[in-house]
This record gives structure tokens, sequence and C-alpha cells, in this order.
């Protein structure tokens, strides 16, 4: 049967070793003339409210969004050498990605915070960007919050890919915002406890299917085979 999987990418595909951060900060510093005075709080939240909130925690204005999607922009891709370099592949994820994108029924791409550059250096620093169908994903750009990227991403396969409205939908995520999203919007959620969050965590936020990581391919394509219905 048909199925959409949507894959968070830091801490669910990748480690990034606090370039993220890293990214953060430099974009705020661009537009602020001054450093952050503590880091990006992140956890599964939107590019455009992690940044909404640097700038409020600052006692700053925000800028207008396209500038700072800019200043984002730009601080990734000054970036791109230090994720390869000092970032990681998770266990297992480059052989779960090719399985995946092999079911010639099932649409594999991304739902992610990050906006969709960064999302591509972060993936295209490890070779992951050619397992993935990107042009259909949601990102940080597209929504404030995250459950509402998933009625983006189901826009976008119905227009590009000209995948039913009724395929269902199940997301691959590290935090208890992606187990929310999932459930607001009636999805399936495959959650890992791959990031700072433990499965009691996951379990707590709603979460039923809960893998440490995505190492064991068999077990994982099992689980979303478990949301198609197969």
């Amino acid at each position: 049967m048909e199925l959409i999987v949507l894959w968070d990418i830091d801490h669910t595909l990748i480690e990034n070793a606090g370039v993220s951060k890293e990214i953060y900060a430099a974009a705020f510093s661009s537009l602020a003339g001054r450093e952050p005075s503590e880091p990006a709080r992140t956890e599964g939240r939107t590019d455009r409210l992690i940044m909404r909130d640097m700038f409020l925690r600052a006692g700053l204005p925000v800028p207008d969004w396209p500038v700072i999607e800019d200043a984002l922009t730009r601080a990734g891709q000054e970036r791109l050498n230090d994720l390869r370099m000092r970032g990681t592949v998770l266990p297992g994820v480059h052989e779960v990605l090719k399985a995946a994108s092999a079911r010639s029924d099932w649409v594999s791409s991304v739902l992610t915070g990050n906006i969709v550059a960064n999302a591509r250096v972060k993936l295209s620093a490890f070779g992951l960007d050619a397992l993935l169908d990107l042009p259909v994903g949601a990102y940080g750009a597209d929504a404030g919050l995250r459950p509402e990227l998933v009625a983006v991403a189901r826009e976008r396969m119905q227009r590009l890919r000209g995948v039913p409205a009724d395929v269902p939908v199940v997301l691959v995520g590290d935090t208890p915002r992606d187990v929310e999203a999932a459930l607001a919007t009636r999805s399936g959620i495959l959650a890992v406890a791959s990031g700072v969050h433990s499965a009691e965590e996951l379990a707590a936020a709603g979460a039923h299917e809960i893998l440490p990581d995505l190492s064991d391919t068999r077990r994982v394509i099992s689980v979303l085979e478990s949301f198609a219905g197969t």
C-alpha cells in the first residue's frame, strides 16, 4: 500500500555536533550586531520560532522573516565544511533511506524545522539528499508550528507527485514535538530515542512505536509498513 514517510533531520538522521546552534548564533549576530547571550532553544521547533525567540529574549525587534531567512542561509552555507568534519550520519540511516526510497509505492521526504537551504546543507554534507524526495518535503519557513507542516507536505505531494489525499502519513522523529505533530494531524509516528529525549519521554508524549535509533533496517521498514496497513 502507498505511504508517505516524513523524516526529521537533526538527531534523527544526523548528529550536527553543535553546528546548528552555531548557525543560529551567526545569523543572529549578523542581524543584531552582537552575539546572542545564550544559545538558541531548538528541540523540534521551526526556524521561524527559534529565531523569533532569540530576538525577543534579547529584547530586540524581530526582523522581517525574509531578512532572517537570508541570514540563516548564509550562515548554513558557510558551515557546510564544519558539518562534514564534525557531524555524523546516525547508525543505519543510509541503509534505511535506501530501503524506503526503493519502495515504488512510498514517497520518502522530510518534515523539518530547518529552512530548505539548511536542510539541503545538512543532508548533502553526508550524501543523504539523493535518497529523499526533497521538493515535496516541509520546512521551517513553511509554517510556524510543526503540525502545520504536515499539511504543507501533503499538498506538495498531491500537486507535484499526484499522491492521493487519503494516503497515510508517518513521521519519524526524535522529539516530543514530532510526536505531538503526528497526533495532532492523525499521522503515524515512529519515534527514535537518538536525540536528547529518552524513550520514556517519547512514550509520555504519546508515541507507541519507539526505537533506540534507525540501525535495524528490517525493523524500521516493518514498523513503517504497519502504518501503511501492509
